[in-house]
């Protein structure tokens, strides 16, 4: 299979999933922090450990309505908790999702950037989605007992023993008790959460002394390498919009930027908080191979997700109808093909510590 770029996408895929280890002194030069610049170039399987996760979570006994979904403008949407989530679920959606988790992986070359140690006993996964990090994370640490929340109904039935799904709302009273987790994980939420010093502060409070929380968050505002964006150009258009309908819906997705996680993790009582930017491109137009490799794999995921991104903020959070929306993806499409804007966006991650002692 070819992307847009004529490269060919199935190698791209093999280079994540047979290890980032062969990428060799090049995956060095991947980290992109403060202003430095990237440089352009001129479901389902069985395996030992794993065991079926179907029926096991603490919430399937509320209602059946959790393994139920909606469907609107043609895509699927969760049930439970309907409308608090603003972008489908279906297949189409799960395998973006799974592609966005190969290339972070392939970017940042590990899980996690935390200091967790060697046996973490328990690990919490904020907004698991297909569960694909909570499974890799159930293999990397056979101590831990790894539970994955999300509102939608959607992961893998067979999973490591160590591993688990819950159907739950995270802004929700949590079910667990305080002090409980060594490490919670939270990845690509932006688009969802409403409250984040809500969800920051209750972190904490379930963190056991001395446990870590991590967030890794794309921050969608594009930018360009040689300041040749301008506001009316249409992909910067597309990220106002969808901005602006998420702001109406109750979703501040400007806190992605460099700085405010961290900010405000040390207001609510985190130390040791340490930052990482990555940039990530869109396309294939930097010198780097890895970045060029985790290029391709974004603007593959961005154009894949087009419409998917687009429909529930401007449907839902700007009334605009289905039909200008697909008006104005076309443009938009066309956009993101033109490398000479050497395009990319900020990948934030951030982890800070609960005091060993209060």
């Amino acid at each position: 299979m070819e992307g847009e770029d004529g490269n060919d996408l199935s190698a791209v895929t093999s280079v994540a999933l047979t290890g980032i280890q062969q990428l060799g002194d090049d995956a060095e030069a991947v980290e992109q922090v403060g202003s430095r610049a990237i440089v352009p170039d001129n479901q389902s399987f069985t395996d030992a450990g794993y065991e079926s996760d179907t029926a096991t979570t603490a919430s399937t006994s509320v209602s059946s309505s959790i393994w139920d979904f909606s469907f609107e403008n043609g895509r699927r949407y969760h049930k439970f908790r309907e409308g608090r989530y603003n972008f489908p679920n279906d297949d189409v959606e799960q395998e973006r999702e799974d592609m966005k988790h190969a290339m972070v992986k392939l970017l940042c070359q590990k899980l996690h950037f935390a200091p967790i140690g060697d046996d973490p006993q328990e690990i919490l996964d904020v907004g698991t989605g297909t569960g694909i990090w909570a499974i890799e994370m159930g293999d990397a640490y056979p101590s831990a007992n790894v539970l994955g929340i999300d509102l939608s109904p959607i992961q893998p039935s067979w999973v490591p023993t160590n591993v688990r799904f819950m159907v739950d709302d995270v802004e929700s009273p949590w079910l667990h008790p305080k002090n409980h987790f060594d490490y919670i994980h939270s990845r690509h939420t932006i688009m969802a959460i409403k409250d984040w010093e809500k969800l920051l502060r209750t972190s904490y409070e379930h963190l056991k002394p001395g446990g870590w929380m991590e967030l890794q968050e794309i921050h969608h505002f594009p930018m360009s390498n040689n300041n040749s964006l301008t506001a009316d150009h249409p992909v910067a258009q597309y990220w106002k919009y969808v901005d602006e309908g998420l702001e109406n819906l109750g979703v501040n997705f400007k806190f992605s930027d460099e700085g405010r996680i961290a900010a405000l993790m040390r207001q609510c009582g985190y130390i040791n908080v340490s930052e990482r930017v990555f940039h990530i491109p869109i396309g294939t137009w930097p010198r780097n191979k890895t970045l060029k490799s985790v290029g391709l794999y974004w603007k593959t995921i961005l154009l894949d997700g087009i419409q998917a991104i687009a429909l529930g903020p401007m449907t839902r959070g700007l009334h605009w109808r289905r039909e200008q929306v697909e008006a104005f993806l076309v443009s938009v499409r066309r956009g993101y093909h033109d490398n000479s804007m050497l395009l990319y966006m900020p990948l934030v991650c951030v982890y800070g510590q609960r005091p060993t002692t209060q």
